[in-house]
């Protein structure tokens, strides 16, 4: 196996660390949804390895039971007043989460809504964290190096520092990076919110917030943010074509000199199958005899035989969310065909209700081939990554995606469609040199998934060629701390780049591109 590299060297020899403001949704392990939640669970850490200071601002939702209060003040945002005490709790060194804690706006059962029922004030509780956050800082006289939002619920973060903090002591000038993990998810409300969040109606142009008739929180992050950030180059390119674009294409395009990707990395101590305490025996690449043992306890969750004819049989893992964006409406269009191949298929997943029901009535078809779980296990999750065969990720668009990448670290063969950051990770096995590390499909069609799959299985039949492709996906790097030098040097850029303007200015002053960015606006219930 690859030697890790060594953690990325401090960016400043000398002096104190360079404070990064991230204000997110979720953090893992306090709040996950998906990808975001677990990004923001890795990556200060890798941060505070790299030196820098980094500070994580997040709601106190009602399971959150850490932190010690250290501050409390009354915020106004829109003249929706209430008291907010801000908890910290310490994550690594140099890296600590701020919880802004406020019942009304927090303490209810979900991170976005009730089922697949948004909270219709997520515009209030997503808008009044971010200035939580920002009023915290500047009641405090710490002036961050970088504010670091992520998503469209702190699009808002890069718009209140060029407007209502733009001549402020503190926070006048500081500049802004603008994470995008999915496009899809822009954070659109009616116009009528700007008044009640704060925001003057010259922001309802199609320059700045307007989209469409409404506001979009992640447009406001793209216009007024000085670097934007997503989370694969692939997906960076992606976004900026009308296909993938979900109505931004047109203000990616014009922000394109300020549109950075860098991948997405993992834990690579808790994703880790030499030492993963979910599994029933260890293994590494250089002894990987043991997976049979995850792929037998695996068999045993999903109520399957674990004797010889399963054993020696394909088993195909799939961990996800049940959406379209995952493909799993072109999986399920041609479910009988799957479930004739010669493997067995196993799903732990949840999402929309008429792809679960499609699901269970495929396993219902299928008993012997096909086993569903509705819902999320972690410890399943890892146990499926550990005993299967191969994961299967025929995606529609993948920003990143994490799942290939914890799929390669365990020897787990991925079979994905050649989209965003799947693109980027899994490098197609090439049968007459044996290289690669997965097997990639383009079309978005049922065949060509087949096809892919097909080509999978025939390999799966040659032990010595298999054991090669594994230990080759088993070798790669694919630890945050790569990632963090990347994130490292955008902090430089954005640094420099706003200390040439020497002063704080406006949006139309520091010169991000608009553009009108119409198109089809991709907003949903949840967005």
């Amino acid at each position: 196996m690859a030697k890790r590299p060594p953690s990325p060297k401090p960016s400043h020899a000398s002096g104190p660390p360079r404070h990064i403001l991230m204000i997110s949704s979720e953090m893992a392990p306090f709040a996950r949804t998906g990808g975001l939640g677990e990004v923001l669970g890795s990556l200060p850490p890798a941060l505070g390895r790299a030196g820098l200071a980094v500070t994580v601002a997040l709601p106190r939702y009602g399971w959150i039971e850490v932190g010690a209060e250290i501050d409390r003040f009354a915020l106004d945002v829109g003249g929706y007043v209430r008291d907010v005490r801000i908890l910290e709790h310490a994550i690594a060194p140099r890296v600590r989460a701020l919880f802004v804690d406020c019942p009304d706006l927090y303490a209810r059962d979900g991170v976005y809504g009730r089922g697949e029922e948004a909270y219709p004030d997520n515009p209030r509780r997503f808008a009044w964290l971010t200035r939580a956050a920002l009023e915290h800082f500047a009641r405090t006289a710490q002036r961050p190096a970088v504010v670091h939002a992520h998503d469209w619920h702190a699009g808002l973060a890069p718009v209140y520092l060029k407007t209502r903090y733009r001549r402020h002591p503190v926070l006048g000038g500081v500049p802004t990076v603008l994470t995008i993990h999915n496009l899809a998810y822009q954070g659109v409300a009616p116009a009528d919110w700007l008044p009640r969040l704060d925001l003057g109606s010259d922001l309802f142009t199609v320059d700045r917030l307007e989209f469409w008739g409404q506001i979009s929180f992640l447009k406001g992050g793209v216009v007024f943010s000085d670097v934007i950030t997503t989370v694969s180059p692939t997906y960076a390119r992606e976004i900026q074509q009308p296909e993938s674009g979900v109505g931004f294409d047109g203000i990616l395009r014009q922000r394109a000199g300020d549109l950075v990707g860098i991948l997405n990395g993992i834990d690579v101590g808790w994703w880790n199958p030499a030492r993963d305490p979910h599994l029933p025996t260890p293994y590494s690449a250089d002894d990987p005899g043991p997976k049979i043992a995850s792929k037998r306890e695996a068999l045993n969750a999903f109520d399957l035989p674990a004797d010889e004819p399963y054993l020696s049989r394909p088993l195909v893992g799939m961990i996800t969310r049940l959406v379209p964006q995952k493909g799993f409406d072109l999986l399920a269009s041609v479910g009988d065909r799957l479930a004739a191949m010669e493997a067995t298929f196993v799903l732990l997943g949840s999402g929309d209700r008429w792809l679960e029901e499609e699901w269970q009535r495929l396993a219902a078809r299928h008993p012997d081939r096909v086993r569903v779980r509705i819902g999320f296990d972690d410890r399943l999750a890892h146990l499926i990554e550990g005993g299967a065969d191969l994961f299967l990720m025929p995606s529609r668009f993948e920003p990143c995606g994490l799942n290939q990448l914890y799929s390669l670290r365990y020897g787990t063969v991925p079979v994905v469609r050649a989209t965003g950051g799947l693109a980027d990770t899994v490098t197609p096995y090439d049968p007459r040199t044996g290289q690669g590390t997965g097997f990639v499909f383009r079309e978005y069609t049922g065949d060509a998934l087949l096809a892919a799959l097909a080509q999978a299985l025939d390999l799966f039949r040659n032990a010595r060629r298999w054991r090669r492709l594994q230990r080759q996906g088993m070798a790669e790097d694919h630890s945050w701390d790569a990632s963090a030098r990347q994130y490292v040097q955008v902090y430089d850029r954005v640094i420099r780049k706003t200390s040439r303007r020497g002063r704080p200015s406006g949006a139309a002053e520091a010169g991000p591109g608009a553009g009108n960015g119409r198109g089809d606006r991709g907003d949903r219930k949840d967005s």
